[in-house]
Parts: C-alpha cells; structure tokens; sequence
C-alpha cells in the first residue's frame, strides 16, 4: 500500500481484523490509522469505543500485528502493543504508537501492508481473572 506525505496531512486506514476485549467493554471505532512520517518512521493510531467503561472509565493495552516491506522486496512482521486509557469523563479515547519499520536505520522506504489487531484488553476484565 503506498501512503501519502503527512505533510499533505493524508494518512490511511489500514485493514484488519478487529478483536473485541475479552469483557466486550472496549472495541475499536474502526481500523487502525496509520500515518507516514519519514521513509520508515509511522505513527499507528487506535480509536477506542470505552462507552461501556463509563461512570468508572478503565485502561489496558491492544496488542497488534504489523506486516511490512521495504523497497528492495523484505518483508517483515512484527508484534506490538499499546496502552490506552478511557477517561472516566469520555467514551471514546485515541492511543497512538510511534513505530520504526526498516531493515537498516532509514536506508530504504518501507511500506506497511496491514495492520492486524490481535487482542484488546481491558484492565477490568483483567482483574476478574485474577480473583479465580
């Protein structure tokens, strides 16, 4: 997928499969965003549905999967994860991950294929496993 310059403030959706947080408290709004921001420098941004959290708000990470190829054909994947918190003020919350994808420090343009969502979750339902 080639993406545009962020300086023309473009940025693209990326699909993927969306997994639902083990309680169904937290889900995504929709696919991950991501933006370039040099040959091999991204930012993947996350738009998080935390109605269900309200009047207490909650936190936890999502778990991620990034396939990527460099310009000269390598192809990578990579697990990730991120934190986010929902206040307890807004349902919705956005977490962003700067992330790095090349094989040599910026030598080549890196393209990202799909971002997958493995895993939402929620330190709530966390906590309930704990107590067994």
């Amino acid at each position: 997928m080639k993406m545009l310059p962020l300086s023309l403030l473009a940025a693209a959706a990326v699909g993927g499969e969306v997994a639902a947080a083990p309680a169904g408290l937290v889900s995504l709004t929709q696919s991950p965003l991501v933006m370039r921001l040099s040959k091999d420098e991204f930012r993947i941004a996350f738009g998080i549905n935390g109605e269900k959290c309200l009047p207490k708000g909650c936190h936890g990470l999502i778990r991620y999967r990034v396939n990527w190829k460099t310009e000269d054909g390598v192809s990578r994947s990579e697990s990730k994860q991120v934190s986010y918190t929902v206040s307890p003020h807004a349902p919705r919350a956005i977490a962003v991950d700067r992330q790095y994808f090349d094989t040599a420090e910026g030598e080549h343009l890196t393209d990202i294929v799909e971002v997958s969502v493995d895993a939402i979750i929620c330190a709530e339902a966390m906590a309930g496993m704990h107590g067994s």
